[in-house]
């Protein structure tokens, strides 16, 4: 058990945080290059980026679940002095931290709509696929093992953050602790507590 006052986040709702901007960005920026043929032309660009989306999607999914497994596995018990942050000011901190590489992205997606039409957009978007698909499945974990695994609130910034990258231990509450559910979705009701 880590004694002591420190403040956690949960692990999957960083991974979830970044989902569902990275997938709307990609969808207005494929909607955004349906309107221009480009140099290949809107079919070529439509049939790959479907391609291109059924290859990110699963490689996001993919993509350090060893070392998540490694790390939850070995997690420790937070104390009882863990103060445990709110849903949404996870996925607040995230997306702020990330606002400009979100809106690089967005915008190199947009802009190569100019040589394939739609194709950069629904990369973006199978990112986003990804990371919400890994989302559900550290839920799976964490309904199954009956713990939430969490991170030190200082590296939800960092890069990696909740998928194993980030170089910070887990730890582990109880499956009714704090206000979101196994897999980062909004609990409703009263938060318990550790």
């Amino acid at each position: 058990m880590v004694r002591g006052t420190v403040t956690l986040a949960r692990a999957a709702v960083v991974v979830r945080a970044g989902a569902a901007p990275m997938w709307w960005l990609g969808i207005a920026a494929a909607a955004a290059g349906a309107w221009q043929d480009g140099l290949t032309g809107q079919w070529i660009g439509l049939y790959a980026g479907a391609a291109l989306f059924l290859v990110v999607s699963p490689a996001v999914y993919a993509v350090r679940r060893g070392r998540v497994l490694a790390q939850a596995r070995t997690a420790q018990r937070a104390g009882r002095g863990a103060v445990l942050q709110d849903r949404a000011v996870t996925v607040r901190t995230w997306r702020r931290a990330r606002r400009w590489w979100l809106a690089a992205a967005f915008a190199v997606a947009a802009g190569s709509a100019a040589a394939m039409p739609i194709a950069g957009g629904l990369v973006l978007a199978g990112a986003g696929a990804g990371l919400r698909v890994k989302a559900a499945w550290l839920g799976r974990w964490e309904r199954e093992q009956q713990a939430l695994l969490w991170l030190p609130v200082d590296a939800v910034t960092a890069r990696g953050a909740g998928t194993g990258g980030s170089g910070a231990a887990y730890l582990r509450t109880g499956i009714a602790a704090g206000d979101a559910l196994p897999g980062g979705g909004v609990r409703r009701g009263s938060p318990a507590t550790v």
